[in-house]
């Protein structure tokens, strides 16, 4: 059984296409027995209270953006040609399938919130990207298949295992196996970030050469194990996409810290990787990557922390050890992407003394968003610069209103997607206008209260340059500039 809804409410603009062909679930509810199929030819809009039913397939060609209830104990397949996005809302998901037909760069399935695929997530074709700060995760009992060079989870994909103890190694789906060496370590979780190209976030802080574009998060529930005399051994794999110059000819090393910023520790010894894998002995848990064999970098953050102070956000951190450390660069980002400096503090040079940092970022509010990204950008005398981990700090009496744009800069040909935290619920405005203030286009929505993902569609047709993008709802108005590269 086959329904087919090939449905046209018309084009916002010659400058934004993706919304030629939309079903929209206003209210009702559907249902999808198991055995059939619902097609749609475009994209699926189901706002509250609309609910979808899925125990067969639901196929869709362009976005699916839930704000209604979806459960889905079928399957969910993404047949598109051109970059996707899933908003899932409070979707329970069991089987999905990416089958994207597009052209490089065009073939992304982007999830902008946190997701749950309880059954199996298939790739075929194209990409499944999750934002910086959200996870697909994939309980005990669920699996991936398909990753390989071209098509794999980009950003942050968990995998949970329970009873990891004895003599067997359990493999997560992934690209990690975990041999316990007869240990217990419980209910073991691994959350990979891989893709993001950001130091700090996917790639280690302070390894020379540069690690690979993925780091491990390794999590316990039996603590304390394993430990140096009851070692555990962990192997961890690449694509080629996220080699990051790393040389293949060239002794690999595995290495573990606290979290991406380091310091890092070697763990096990160098060996060949020339498989884009290699496998170590660990002592203890936590963060794991992998770089051709070399020291870390000697300036050793070892504490940054962000918190609020009245109106304020004070910022501190701390160094174990410091080597031709000239200073540190505050920056502060109201969205986690686009950072822009706001202090400098002086390095202490060479010392292998511990030294003591802080900052104090006054009246936070000024940002018009909630929360406020910090990060530090730690600078050698040579000019050699390194990046910390992120931190958040929540703003007091935030404002009721605050939107983000992502992905930004982006390419031609990618997906645009409006993410808005509103207190109130009701009709939204937004403008695209270029650098000489023409309107490219001019569309309103109705948005919920709490957080809202739009997804904007496609840019095409436009020139690289400078765009802004205007939001406004009653009295809240913010503006965004957009670069298209």
């Amino acid at each position: 059984m086959k329904i087919r809804f090939t449905l046209t409410l018309g084009l916002l603009s010659s400058a934004l296409t993706g919304f030629a062909q939309v079903l929209t679930n206003d209210g009702a509810a559907i249902t999808v027995q198991s055995g059939a199929v619902l097609y749609i030819s475009g994209a699926v809009q189901s706002t509250a209270p609309s609910t979808l039913l899925n125990a067969g397939t639901v196929e869709v060609t362009g976005d699916l953006n839930n704000a209604g209830t979806l459960t889905s104990t079928g399957l969910l397949r993404f047949t598109g040609t051109t970059n996707q996005v899933f908003s899932p809302g409070a979707a329970t998901v069991a089987d999905l399938t990416l089958n994207n037909a597009g052209a490089a760069g065009q073939r992304t399935l982007s999830i902008p919130a946190d997701l749950t695929i309880s059954g199996q997530l298939t790739l075929l074709n194209g990409l499944v990207r999750t934002a910086p700060t959200t996870t697909l995760t994939l309980p005990e009992g669920a699996s991936l298949t398909g990753e390989q060079a071209g098509r794999y989870v980009q950003g942050n994909l968990r995998a949970v295992r329970t009873a990891v103890n004895g003599l067997n190694p359990v493999t997560f789906p992934n690209s990690a196996v975990l041999d316990p060496k007869g240990q217990n370590l419980g209910t073991v979780s691994i959350t990979r970030t891989a893709g993001l190209g950001t130091v700090g976030l996917s790639t280690g802080a302070g390894l020379t050469p540069a690690g690979i574009d993925r780091v491990w998060t390794v999590e316990a529930s039996n603590a304390g194990q394993p430990t140096a005399a009851t070692p555990a051994a962990l192997t961890l794999s690449w694509v080629s996409d996220d080699d990051n110059g790393f040389d293949l000819a060239t002794l690999g090393q595995l290495w573990q810290a606290a979290s991406a910023a380091g310091p890092w520790v070697p763990q096990g010894t160098a060996a060949s990787a020339a498989a884009r894998s290699i496998t170590g002995s660990i002592t203890q848990l936590g963060t794991f990557t992998v770089s051709n064999f070399s020291d870390p970098l000697p300036v050793e953050l070892v504490r940054f922390t962000a918190e609020p102070q009245g109106e304020d956000a004070l910022l501190r951190w701390a160094t174990a050890t410091e080597k031709n450390n000239d200073h540190f660069d505050v920056e502060a980002s109201p969205d986690g992407q686009v950072f822009r400096r706001i202090g400098q503090v002086a390095g202490h040079g060479s010392t292998s003394q511990p030294q003591q940092y802080q900052l104090v970022d006054p009246g936070i509010a000024r940002y018009a968003a909630d929360p406020v990204y910090y990060r530090l950008r730690q600078v050698d005398r040579d000019g050699t610069a390194t990046y910390s981990p992120v931190r958040t700090v929540r703003v007091k009496g935030a404002i009721g209103f605050a939107v983000q744009l992502y992905p930004n800069p982006i390419r031609s040909g990618e997906g645009l997607m409006l993410q808005v935290r509103t207190s109130a619920a009701g009709p939204l405005r937004w403008q695209l206008t270029d650098a000489l203030g023409r309107t490219l286009t001019n569309q309103t929505t109705t948005v919920l209260t709490g957080t809202n993902t739009l997804p904007l569609g496609t840019l095409t047709n436009l020139a690289t340059g400078v765009y802004v993008l205007r939001v406004q709802q009653g009295s809240h108005h913010q503006a965004i500039k957009l670069v298209l590269e």
